[in-house]
């Protein structure tokens, strides 16, 4: 938390009209009879049957590890103690070939039967985005359970694990190796970090052939769109001096404010929906003091990479001429205002399109759910697979309306048994259809 004497959280939200990208009807959504039949092939088999009655009889064990693991602190860059339990929690539900990357993502692989060396990640993200010091201990009324963090995203890991004990004890051989992650760095400061090094340094580079991200959210929601960001912290600095006896020196203030005022009337796109943001801004020394420094942290998204850059492009002018106005219009005789510039995010913005395969079997296995399908852009893990060219999407494992307060201190969800259930067998069947169960 800032300190008052030095600085002061401000929000300067401008999102140029639109929500969300709307929800499509269930009838709007398309879908094709080859991925329904193959759909319903798995969950008519004897098989797929046997991993659901496995799901339910240890759903109570699935709670219980989210709980334990919801417990254990894992602020941003710091999931080493979660990571470790997970690790622990894969090998003790049957995955042999468990380890840690360099970047600190846990993997798991469950080899399929067509061999090779490509695999079908499915994942969740281990970090959170509450400090260190926050309270996790988790709240239960009855089956609602209540915890930083509990639903975005550990309770997804727990599920995952459950899903490999249920894949074992069904017999259930699949065609594609699937690779079990818990990734790092999801939450914004992270900025994707583990996901990243995964595509572009780790064991599995270039051998990822489809992603899954396990999310908190809805089992009716596809995430098929990755909103791309820019963030950068902006700092204006001077000489400083006294408010009184310097009066009339270039003060970094005026030049933070010139900048935000800018910036907050830029004009933006409704299609594809960019958005922009002052999220905090702070400095000065004290109340009687032309400050020596001033900042502000801003972010820009996007659903499309051209129009985020030329946000970006717009903001760097911003704050290069608001330096320059302040080096103008004030005495620049103890110095000049100067501009340091810090990119503190970077997320990739891309799309699967809804005709591929893995986009298609996720609406055939909602569909068959009985739920109606809502095709989503979010800014997820799966933004870099997608940047990439790889299909992935992210999708939920909670039935609709069990989950909510995301990101606050009372983030909560409902465990009850029926529900939850079905929701993860969906997301399991979407799963299976597309890594080709035997």
């Amino acid at each position: 938390m800032l300190q008052e004497s030095r600085c002061v959280a401000v929000v300067l939200a401008v999102s140029m009209a639109c929500a969300a990208l709307p929800a499509l009807a269930k009838d709007a959504v398309p879908s094709s009879a080859a991925h329904d039949q193959a759909v319903q092939k798995v969950l008519s088999s004897d098989a797929y049957k046997k991993a659901l009655a496995v799901l339910d009889e240890q759903h109570g064990r699935i709670v219980d590890d989210g709980i334990a693991l919801t417990e254990i602190p894992a602020p941003p860059f710091k999931e080493a103690k979660r990571a470790q339990a997970f690790a622990e929690l894969l090998r003790a539900s049957g995955l042999k070939d468990v380890a840690q990357d360099d970047e600190g993502n846990v993997l798991g692989l469950r080899p399929g039967t067509a061999g090779g060396d490509q695999v079908v990640v499915v994942s969740a993200h281990m970090d959170t985005v509450f400090p260190e010091g926050t309270d996790v201990k988790v709240k239960r009324e009855g089956t609602r359970l209540a915890a930083p963090g509990i639903g975005d995203d550990t309770m997804s890991l727990a599920v995952l694990a459950g899903y490999v004990r249920a894949l074992d004890a069904a017999g259930i051989r699949t065609r594609d190796n699937i690779l079990f992650v818990g990734t790092v760095g999801e939450e914004g400061p992270g900025d994707l970090r583990g996901v990243r090094y995964l595509f572009t340094k780790g064991k599995y580079q270039g051998k990822i052939k489809a992603f899954y991200s396990v999310e908190s959210g809805s089992v009716a929601r596809v995430t098929h769109g990755g909103v791309g960001s820019k963030r950068y912290r902006a700092t204006f600095q001077g000489p400083g001096g006294h408010s009184f006896g310097a009066f009339g020196l270039v003060n970094p203030m005026y030049a933070l404010g010139q900048a935000a005022t800018a910036f907050s009337t830029m004009s933006v796109p409704t299609h594809p929906k960019t958005t922009y943001s002052i999220g905090r801004l702070g400095g000065g020394t004290s109340v009687n003091s032309i400050p020596v420094d001033a900042w502000m942290e801003v972010d820009m998204r996007s659903e499309d990479m051209d129009a985020l850059k030329r946000v970006e492009d717009r903001f760097l002018t911003i704050v290069k001429e608001a330096v320059a106005t302040e080096n103008f219009a004030r005495s620049t005789k103890e110095g000049e205002i100067k501009l340091k510039l810090d990119a503190i995010g970077d997320r990739p913005a891309g799309t699967t399109a809804v005709d591929t395969d893995i986009v298609q079997y996720a609406i055939a296995a909602i569909k068959a759910g009985g739920y109606e399908p809502n095709l989503n852009r979010s800014s997820t893990d799966s933004n870099l697979p997608m940047s990439l060219g790889v299909p992935a999407i992210t999708v939920g494992r909670m039935a609709p309306g069990t989950f909510g307060r995301s990101h606050a201190l009372d983030e909560w969800l409902d465990a009850e048994k029926g529900p939850m259930v079905k929701a993860m067998g969906t997301t399991l069947s979407t799963i299976l259809a597309t890594t080709g169960m035997q």
